[in-house]
């Protein structure tokens, strides 16, 4: 049966759970009377639909509150333990897996270090990549004592951009990391022990931080924003809707010195060139500074603000770390204000665990450079600030992709098919991880 809309009667039920189970997450627990007007369902609409969420178990009542001359009326609210979902950030120097429920309270957690020297490529050597993912998923469902058939699905943060084709799902174009078309969706569900029907959510990390910032952190209430992914390289998501998932951007590929330094990527003059990580340290080795020896990126970016911004009162800032440190400033100002010119956004968020260490100590100084390079207009409407959710925030909104779209399918559980074999790929994987 098809509503005048053009829109079937089973497309308004789910498009009436969705207001529903959206409106309980975010504002709940709550009434249905006050459903009603926050959903803009009528009161039967209200009704039946929390009767048959209640009825499956995706929302419980939540206790009583007092109405203004009649009787107390219930609260409902979204069943935690109703359906989990797993995190994953593949970072720069470690994989961190993480199973949360559906109020995203983290249930159990894992990290697999990756080398911290040695050739990039061999650091996210893909066989390797798909062994700690498998050993992980399994590790955080044993802890916490979750079945595999109540996971809502698998979403994964990955460096890069993801396309989708039919035959491998999402595959994974990493240049900087060595991933050329690696289809990283079919490698999972041939070697992930998982059932067929739970969906894999694979996405480029600065799109998962960018999630995470809007709904739960620094960008909520944000008509538009930009969130900043500071690591080992750069990376953006631009969002124009507070409630979709943003856009990727390969923010830290934008030229900003003709014929400059050489990038991993391979390019000249990229913003990562200088403004990462991995790039910082390396020009303060080029200038004579001395990072700790042996140690991985992020203890040595610990070292080098230490350096320049000595906690003890007296002791003067190591010259040569406080130099690279104020022109990197400069260059990311200049970043920000690319940004601001072309997308006018509300704010701008500053998150990754490099950007949360160096905005602490410049980000005054990198919004004054920004303002100085972007157009006033714009540059007056746009604030910049630091994201809320810390380091793991990627691993939260790599959890927040299955409950996207647990949502919007009004709260029913996928069915997906499994993809068909790859044998080249999974000959030559197999052989390499197995067991």
């Amino acid at each position: 049966m098809h509503a005048r809309s053009g829109r079937t009667v089973r497309d308004l039920r789910r498009e009436n759970r969705t207001a529903v189970l959206r409106r309980l997450y975010f504002d709940g627990p709550m009434s249905r009377l006050a459903l009603g007007p926050a959903t803009g369902l009528s009161s039967g609409s209200v009704s039946n639909v929390v009767a048959e969420l209640v009825a499956e178990g995706l929302v419980e009542e939540a206790g009583s509150v007092d109405s203004a001359g009649g009787r107390p009326r219930t609260l409902v609210r979204i069943t935690p333990g109703s359906g989990f979902m797993i995190g994953v950030d593949i970072g720069e120097t470690r994989i961190r897996i993480e199973l949360f429920d559906l109020a995203l309270t983290e249930l159990a957690r894992t990290e697999r270090p990756l080398a911290s020297s040695g050739p990039r490529t061999a650091r996210y050597d893909v066989d390797l990549v798909v062994a700690h993912l498998r050993d992980g998923v399994a590790e955080v469902l044993r802890t916490a004592e979750v079945p595999a058939e109540q996971l809502l699905g698998v979403g994964v943060g990955v460096p890069g951009i993801v396309a989708r084709t039919p035959e491998d799902g999402a595959v994974v174009h990493g240049q900087t990391v060595g991933w050329n078309a690696v289809p990283l969706e079919r490698l999972l569900r041939e070697h992930v022990e998982l059932p067929a029907s739970v969906p894999y959510w694979i996405d480029n990390g600065a799109k998962t931080l960018g999630q995470a910032e809007m709904w739960f952190g620094a960008g909520r209430g944000a008509r538009s924003a930009v969130v900043v992914l500071f690591g080992s390289g750069v990376g953006a998501c631009v969002v124009t809707d507070p409630m979709g998932p943003g856009r990727a951007l390969e923010w830290g590929h934008l030229t900003v010195r003709v014929r400059g330094r050489r990038c991993r990527c391979g390019a000249l003059g990229c913003l990562e060139a200088y403004a990462g990580a991995e790039a910082l340290l390396e020009r303060w080795r080029e200038a004579g500074g001395r990072p700790p020896e042996g140690a991985d990126e992020e203890t040595a970016l610990t070292a080098m603000l230490t350096a320049a911004y000595p906690a003890e009162a007296g002791t003067p800032p190591d010259a040569t770390a406080l130099a690279v440190l104020e022109e990197t400033a400069e260059y990311l100002g200049a970043g920000f204000a690319d940004l601001i010119n072309l997308f006018q956004p509300e704010r701008i968020l500053v998150g990754g665990w490099a950007g949360l260490q160096l905005g602490t100590r410049f980000l005054e100084t990198v919004t004054g450079y920004a303002r100085e390079y972007a157009l006033r207009y714009p540059a007056s409407r746009t604030g910049i600030g630091l994201g809320t959710l810390g380091p793991e925030a990627v691993t939260v909104g790599a959890a927040l992709l299955p409950l996207v779209d647990f949502f919007a399918q009004g709260g029913r559980r996928p069915e997906a098919e499994p993809t068909p074999p790859s044998p080249a790929w999974q000959t030559a994987l197999r052989d390499r991880v197995s067991p």
